[in-house]
């Protein structure tokens, strides 16, 4: 009868029960125990956050899913609003480098709209049922805050029903106030 000598390297007799059906349960009960801790506490630590991002798969997506969607409908219903977008320029003083129509891109074909396009588009949007516009640009010098009030009210004026919100640049809410 032959038998195997034993060796002192224990590795050799290890099963590697990574990735096993066990060990991926366990992963998931993690995941979904992490989930649960992040709705109730609205924070995680960094090392959590890394476990989530690490150990995602298909049945953890579906539950996180699951959760931001009830979190969602709580918060915000189920209406869905569509905003009609005027770029009213392209135009910016700044320099943000994650952002195309930076200062320095010189590849970017520059525009501002002038009053009557901006009306123009909004009269578009109109016709296609958009009741909130979004007036959205670089930081142009142009467009100081008296100058998009006008703009503003030209809009108003002539839609009643519309809602206008701005996406310009950063100015204090009382420039814009003075001019209403």
């Amino acid at each position: 009868m032959w038998v195997m000598p034993m060796t002192k390297d224990i590795s050799l007799y290890k099963t590697d029960f990574k990735n096993t059906e066990y060990d991926r349960r366990v992963e998931i009960d993690k995941s979904i125990a992490l989930i649960d801790k992040l709705e109730k506490e609205r924070s995680l630590g960094l090392e959590e956050y890394k476990y989530l991002v690490e150990n995602l798969n298909e049945e953890v997506f579906d539950y996180i899913s699951k959760k931001a969607r009830i979190l969602g409908d709580e918060n915000y219903g189920k209406d869905i609003y569509l905003r009609g977008l005027i770029e009213i320029s392209n135009i910016c003083k700044n320099d943000c480098y994650y952002c195309g129509i930076r200062h320095s891109n010189k590849n970017c074909d520059r525009y501002r709209l002038s009053d009557e396009e901006i009306i123009e588009c909004a009269d578009e949007g109109y016709r296609l049922g958009y009741r909130t516009f979004v007036m959205q640009g670089g930081e142009d010098g142009k467009f100081e805050p008296d100058y998009i009030c006008s703009i503003v009210r030209k809009v108003k004026e002539k839609y009643k029903d519309v809602a206008v919100t701005l996406s310009l640049g950063e100015y204090e809410r009382d420039e814009y106030q003075k001019n209403v």
